[in-house]
């Protein structure tokens, strides 16, 4: 009976939905809030500026990551965070208004209408940081480095499917809803809730599945194994001040901070308004698709662009090093921004044509950005990397917060076309970050040994 039960739950039971659950709540709250307040008649300036808000959680995570070392253990964390998350789920879906045609029409419903769901989705946001967390920490002490090596990969790819179904499937599924109903906000509401099912269903799963680690103990509790209790919360607390501390102090964090928050500047503008831009009409400039279609574009083909140019930019830098790739890299992230510029000054109606456009542009993103991820790596390396990376994922969500909350009331004020140039403008700014760090990475970071 031993032996069947480890077979029953080991790491291909829960390892993949782990994943998959991790990445359905960033992509609901950052992404599907985009496209969902949207289509209910919110302006580009208020979509951008309170979804931008919904950062805010990835951008302080670093903060209170120790709280979930000291306080209960990983497991806890995951099923309990997963639990809130269904719950929000299903809250937000009974909270969403119901404004009239006219009003959603208009593109100006006011923000006190979306109050209670912008509140909730907030604190979703702050569950599934939360659960980032545990779930990472959770993936490194139920499983030993071999099989952490082993499933790398399946994690990857699990949560790249969860960004194809957050992005993809649901938003073409509440597209369909609203072609054959015509409601649009009973559209969101059935989608919401068929979401809040799928996730408790998961969070379900995992509260039989997920196994029990020895080592997966709070900072206050014994491991039982015979050895010393695991480390008091002060110790955990003073470790966490001095990452800190000795972060602040290596050297160039300057400029590995300047880095950091413009080299995606040029993206951070354009994520924000690349949803609204395809959805808008014609007469307001942008390319009037469908929702469904909205789906297939973004949520479909360009996160396998995305996915692909991750791919690629990870290849060659083994080949060739952070230092060798970095210009190309750079490059990439900003040449292709012109596809946008393109798509808002012809406004094509062939599908298949910003189809194309939206793949050249995310499988650009996809292969500069992994010269972005290598180099906080880089930087990261040494005492406390682990904590120091996350640290630099902070500067990262940063990064993509502040520019993201004002991006629609930049396009409001230029239209799109002027916007996407704007856009081309700031491309400036990754070429200027790019230089100084060029100069100093080691040539040999990244590059596979021979």
């Amino acid at each position: 009976m031993k032996g069947r039960t480890v077979r029953q739950h080991g790491p291909w039971a829960w390892v993949p939905t782990l994943y998959f659950a991790e990445g359905i709540p960033y992509f609901i709250v950052n992404t599907i809030s985009v496209i969902m307040f949207k289509k209910m008649g919110m302006s580009n300036g208020d979509v951008a500026m309170y979804t931008g808000l919904l950062y805010l959680p990835w951008v302080v995570k670093p903060l209170w990551s120790p709280f979930v070392d000291i306080i209960r253990t990983k497991r806890w964390w995951v099923v309990t965070m997963q639990v809130l998350m269904s719950a929000a789920f299903a809250a937000a879906a009974f909270s969403l208004p119901s404004p009239s045609a006219e009003v959603i029409a208009s593109g100006h419903a006011p923000v006190s209408i979306f109050a209670g769901t912008l509140v909730i989705f907030w604190s979703s946001a702050f569950a599934s940081a939360t659960h980032d967390i545990a779930a990472d920490g959770y993936y490194m002490i139920a499983l030993d480095s071999n099989r952490q090596s082993l499933f790398v990969g399946i994690r990857s790819t699990f949560y790249r499917l969860a960004s194809i179904f957050g992005q993809g499937v649901l938003v073409v599924l509440a597209g369909v809803l609203e072609s054959r109903t015509g409601d649009i906000p009973r559209s969101w509401f059935i989608t919401m809730l068929i979401c809040a099912v799928l996730f408790a269903a998961v969070t379900i799963y995992h509260s039989f599945v997920l196994p029990r680690p020895a080592g997966d103990v709070s900072g206050s509790q014994d491991s039982g194994s015979g050895q010393a209790s695991a480390r008091k919360a002060s110790d955990i607390i003073r470790e966490f001040a001095m990452t800190f501390v000795t972060f602040f102090r290596k050297r160039h964090v300057w400029l590995a901070i300047i880095f950091m928050l413009l080299y995606r500047l040029p993206e951070a503008f354009l994520i924000k308004m690349m949803n609204p831009f395809l959805l808008d009409p014609v007469s307001a400039g942008g390319l009037g698709l469908s929702t469904e279609n909205v789906g297939i574009a973004y949520g479909t083909v360009g996160v396998a662009a995305l996915t692909a140019g991750g791919i690629a930019g990870g290849i060659a830098a083994s080949r060739t090093g952070l230092k060798k790739s970095l210009w190309p890299m750079a490059l990439s992230m900003t040449l292709p921004c012109l596809t946008f510029v393109y798509l808002a000054m012809a406004q094509p109606h062939d599908f298949l044509i910003v189809n194309l456009c939206v793949c050249i542009e995310q499988f650009g993103y996809g292969f500069g950005f992994t010269a972005y991820m290598l180099y906080m790596i880089y930087f990261s390396d040494g005492e406390f990397k682990t904590a120091h990376y996350s640290i630099c994922t902070a500067f990262m969500a940063l990064s993509m917060m502040i520019p993201g909350m004002v991006a629609g009331y930049l396009q409001e004020w230029l239209g799109y076309e002027g916007f996407f140039w704007m856009v081309i403008a700031c491309c400036l700014a990754t070429i200027a970050v790019a230089v100084p760090v060029h100069s100093l990475v080691d040539a040999s970071f990244g590059r596979k040994q021979k």
